[in-house]
């Protein structure tokens, strides 16, 4: 029998017959960790404990110690249990795929009646009772043939379209869970008991064609969340509790802030109030940019597909892209235009006008660009996926040897903008050069080692995300957490060799020869739509009092209290801040209940007793006191609050 070495993470090494599975392994480094023992890493691959090792190699033995391993296999074992259990109480039922997703898994049905909340109660309990089981679970590499032949005796067609369709240098695996059988390519733990009974559960059900093909049949998609404990379930359940709270769409109708119709899928309808938000926002922006050197401008919307194809879009991104076909006067032909997806080859257009030389540069030209891009109508998702929307979009133009100072001055600003915005945590993640791209490695070494150095003269904390890359060039992500612990992606920092080159681009050096410079994509909001959604969320609509679109409503007790009222309102206004009276004949706790449904940062009541003293009584949102104070003195309170952050 021939022999392999098998690498251990402290260093050693050890000789074993070829074949040896990794359960074989922990069982020769101890019994404790072979009894610990859920799976291993095999050069760097997830490797189930029953599978032969074949040739020399790396192994780690993983237990449930070992973060993302373990909850790989809690949530696969989970959907092979679910896909059990749904088969046990009804026989019929076709299953197809249910591969692990973020928290969980789901599973795709073929059954003739839909599944009910009640249903998924009983499925719930059937898992349970498989778990408590602790049913063996082992597997089998079959050939094509026989594992048709097997799905077809069985009814499962669905099953044999997926094993046609497994490449030929690829194993055909076979699971069992006890007696239920599932094609997977694994791994799995030993027994159905490994998983928590008590770390999961179902959460909905929705429809989803099979292969995702909509000429295809419909089938049902069972989701569900698993955890390595019931603690971690519980919060987990609790986060999605108050997302549910702090929902933008909900919200957003609460304080009349914007609506979407299918008149216009994906494209938003802005209320006084959210568009009271989003020029707050804009205007800070636009200070920024202009601190930071940023010179802004505006490009059309409507562009010749000719730019488009000098660009690359035509044939990468044509299928996103809205296309408008115009009858020119005295053309021959139709003329093809498309709104304009991204900004970039516009910005461009702008550079080559007149000639640069490299005193001119870096050269930073932001654009708060109307952009359109087609998105499927079942991915809309209020202002978090749309189909119009508005970037604060720049691009540096520069010289490779300022890519890093570009980069450090980007990821200072960014950080600056997402500390006023209230969020003081971000990550930062460096995606390197992929399979296939454009440009020398010498210049990918470039662009790589300058962000990284970069990031290194800002922060030492960021992640490498190996061959994620863009095709022209690496690029940072920078994903910032909310309140309650949620991530989002919203700035971006591009190095692009590549659209220069397309579309001419050139600046005359200190040689005074023609020279491309590097294009820097970047993005710190992202879409000002996506980023105003995240920060009502992330405030639970209870903005800063800056961003607040009503920022006070002054309300009477009496009708006598009216004229002070109203004197009380324009002091305020005159003092800049967006203030209203409310003196309709209504109790003063009603209106106090409906201001706060609408995040009314900030009731003066006036009664009788306030207009003889000239005072307000002041109610904050979510405190339960008021306090009292002269008109002076909560006018100059006020306006000193109203202060944008990058104003103080």
């Amino acid at each position: 029998m021939a022999e392999i070495s098998l690498s251990f993470p402290d260093g050693n090494s050890r000789v074993y017959e070829a074949g040896v599975t990794p359960a074989e392994v922990a069982e020769s480094i101890a019994p404790s960790l072979a009894k610990k023992a859920i799976s291993a890493q095999v050069d760097g691959a997830h490797w189930d404990l029953a599978w032969p090792i074949g040739k020399d190699a790396e192994i780690t033995i993983n237990t449930m110690a070992d973060d993302a391993p373990a909850l790989e296999l809690i949530r696969h074992d989970f959907a092979h249990i679910m896909a059990r259990a749904v088969q046990e109480i009804w026989p019929e039922v076709k299953v197809t795929i249910g591969p692990v997703i973020e928290n969980g898994w789901y599973y795709d049905f073929d059954r003739k009646e839909p599944f009910t909340p009640e249903d998924l109660g009983a499925i719930e309990a059937k898992m349970k009772e498989i778990i408590n089981r602790r049913d063996p679970v082992t597997t089998e590499v079959w050939d094509r043939e026989r594992a048709i032949r097997f799905y077809e005796a069985n009814g499962e067609n669905y099953k044999v379209e997926l094993v046609e369709a497994i490449p030929e240098d690829q194993p055909i695996r076979m699971y069992w869970h006890g007696h239920w059988q599932d094609l997977c390519r694994g791994p799995h733990f030993q027994h159905t008991g490994q998983v928590p009974a008590d770390a999961f559960k179902l959460m909905s059900v929705a429809g989803a064609y099979w292969r995702g093909d909509s000429r295809r049949p419909m089938l049902q998609r069972i989701y569900g969340v698993g955890f390595r404990n019931r603690d971690a379930l519980k919060a987990h359940l609790t986060m999605l509790e108050e997302a549910a709270k702090r929902d933008h769409r909900k919200l957003g109708r609460e304080m009349e802030l914007f609506h979407f119709q299918e008149e216009a899928p994906g494209m938003v309808f802005w209320h006084p109030d959210g568009w009271t938000i989003y020029r707050a926002l804009e205007d800070y922006m636009r200070r920024q940019l202009t601190r930071a050197d940023y010179r802004e401008i505006k490009t059309p919307q409507v562009v010749d597909r000719k730019l488009w194809e000098a660009s690359g879009h035509w044939d990468k991104y044509r299928e996103n892209m809205y296309i408008t076909e115009i009858d020119e006067e005295h053309a021959n032909e139709k003329r093809v235009n498309a709104l304009k997806p991204m900004n970039c080859p516009c910005h461009v257009q702008v550079f080559n006008q007149g000639i640069k030389s490299y005193r001119d540069l870096p050269l930073r030209l932001a654009e708060f660009g109307s952009c359109h891009r087609y998105e499927p109508h079942g991915a809309l998702h209020g202002l978090m996926r749309v189909r119009g929307f508005t970037q604060d979009d720049a691009h540096i133009f520069c010289t490779e040897d300022q890519i890093e100072a570009e980069c450090a001055g980007f990821i200072d600003l960014l950080s600056g903008v997402y500390r006023d915005a209230g969020f003081t945590k971000f990550d930062i993640r460096l995606s390197t050069r992929p399979e296939v791209r454009v440009g020398s490695d010498a210049v990918w070494d470039k662009a790589e080692a300058a962000l990284e150095k970069a990031i290194l003269s800002v922060r030492n904390d960021y992640e490498i995300d190996p061959g994620e890359g863009a095709f022209y060039g690496p690029k940072l992500d920078f994903k910032l957490t909310d309140a309650i612990g949620r991530e989002w992606q919203c700035g971006t920092f591009q190095a692009d060799f590549n659209l220069p080159e397309r579309l001419d681009a050139s600046y005359i050096g200190a040689d005074g020869e023609k020279h491309r410079p590097v294009m820097l994509h970047r993005a710190i909001l992202g879409s000002f739509e996506r980023f105003l959604g995240i920060l009502i969320e992330n405030y639970a609509g209870k903005l800063p009092f800056w961003l607040a679109p009503r920022q006070v409503v002054v309300a009477s007790i009496v009708s006598d209290a009216d004229p002070f009222v109203a004197e009380v309102v324009a002091a305020l206004r005159a003092a800049g801040l967006r203030a209203e009276a409310d003196t309709r004949n209504e109790k003063i706790n009603y209106k106090v209940r409906e201001h706060s449904v609408g995040k009314v940062p900030v009731i003066l009541a006036i009664g009788q007793r306030e207009v003889a003293e000239r005072t307000v009584s002041v109610r904050r949102l979510g405190e339960k006191q008021t306090q009292t104070a002269s008109l002076d003195e909560i006018v100059e309170a006020l306006r000193d609050e109203a202060v944008p952050p990058d104003l103080r």
